[in-house]
């Protein structure tokens, strides 16, 4: 419990352009509270407070360090304080669901200090590139797929001798024609106008392809530099890397593989009853590493026979198919959380030599 390692917790409620903090002692007792502005200024301040009020052991326990905390976490990580996320804390009804920012801080700090498995914050770096450039390709991908439904829906509906012509093309031809239309004043003015639009349309289908496919390749040259093993494994591609990346973040942020697989949502939930004894889909965790393991075990056990020969066995024990996938997919985690732990301490082993024979 961090209760019993600190003298204290700086809650922190954090907000686009203010911070509220809170000192709350390990049995709970507010011993003071402040507030700052969401800048350079407002992070020594805090600091400064956090010192003031509690000059030992201390923590700080921050709301939405992937978003408005992402500032004041970096800086107090490069002050070398202790740090850890809360998520939102619930208000409780008896209470009437009183809310303002000091009650939040407050409850931030509690929850951290009643917690018993605190969560490591995500690097910045490395990890924070491929997430942003992960991110900004899933937007391209969907604008993608938005526009192709329209170009769809821009065919359908065009004139007969146009539509005769594109809709027996396959897809990326038919982007590419429409691309290159072009209008005739000799046709009329429904004519021209649809023309333009497929071509406006076609153009920004391609624009965007580019754009995802440009990105997929940054990230597939940052997954080379940061953990080539993982493109060496059936499955695992650059945009899958990624996400395996972002969501594990960088060593001992799990304290366990059972804890990687629970974050994943791989970790089978217990519901047996009487007789019956069987475990149920797990829902929770991060569904985006859920959907890259997912799309792993899809991959595998469609090509890998090791794998087809596992599927089989389980399927063989009288599990169902959807079971036995369910198995795959927490054996894959298991396998990919060693990979990433060992490739990580090798890394800092090596660094460690080198730094002794200079």
């Amino acid at each position: 419990m961090l209760a019993e390692q600190v003298d204290g917790v700086i809650g922190v409620d954090t907000h686009r352009d203010t911070l509220a903090a809170a000192a709350v002692s390990p049995i709970g007792a507010v011993l003071a509270s402040s507030d700052a502005p969401a800048n350079a200024c407002g992070y020594r301040r805090l600091l400064d407070f956090a010192r003031t009020h509690i000059p030992g052991r201390r923590s700080w326990a921050l709301e939405g360090i992937g978003s408005y905390g992402a500032g004041l976490a970096a800086f107090l990580d490069q002050a070398g304080e202790h740090v850890v996320e809360v998520c939102r804390p619930k208000r409780p009804s008896v209470r009437g669901g009183r809310k303002t920012d000091m009650i939040d801080a407050i409850r931030a700090a509690k929850e951290a200090l009643s917690s018993e498995h605190l969560i490591q914050p995500r690097l910045r770096g490395e990890r924070e590139a491929l997430r942003v450039l992960l991110s900004t390709r899933h937007g391209a991908v969907l604008a993608s797929t938005a526009a192709i439904n329209q170009l769809k829906s821009l065919i359908v509906s065009a004139p007969d001798d146009l539509r005769a012509e594109l809709r027996k093309l396959k897809r990326p031809v038919q982007i590419a024609r429409c691309a290159q239309l072009r209008d005739r004043p000799a046709q009329d003015i429904e004519h021209r106008m649809t023309v333009r639009a497929l071509r406006s349309t076609a153009q920004r289908i391609q624009a965007l392809q580019a754009e995802a496919k440009e990105l997929e390749d940054e990230m597939l040259a940052l997954v080379r530099e940061v953990a080539p093993e993982l493109l060496d494994l059936l499955g695992v591609g650059p945009i899958t890397a990624t996400q395996i990346l972002v969501s594990w973040s960088h060593p001992g942020r799990f304290r366990s593989e059972a804890a990687f697989a629970s974050f994943a949502g791989v970790s089978p939930i217990p519901a047996s009853s009487g007789l019956t004894n069987r475990h149920r889909l797990n829902r929770s965790g991060d569904r985006q590493l859920n959907r890259a393991l997912h799309t792993i075990s899809l991959i595998r056990m469609r090509l890998d026979p090791v794998t087809k020969a596992y599927v089989a066995r389980r399927i063989s024990e009288g599990k169902t198919s959807r079971d036995a996938q369910r198995c795959l997919k927490r054996a894959i985690c298991r396998h990919l959380f060693k990979i990433l732990e060992r490739s990580n301490r090798d890394a800092g082993e090596n660094s460690e030599n080198l730094a002794q024979a200079a």
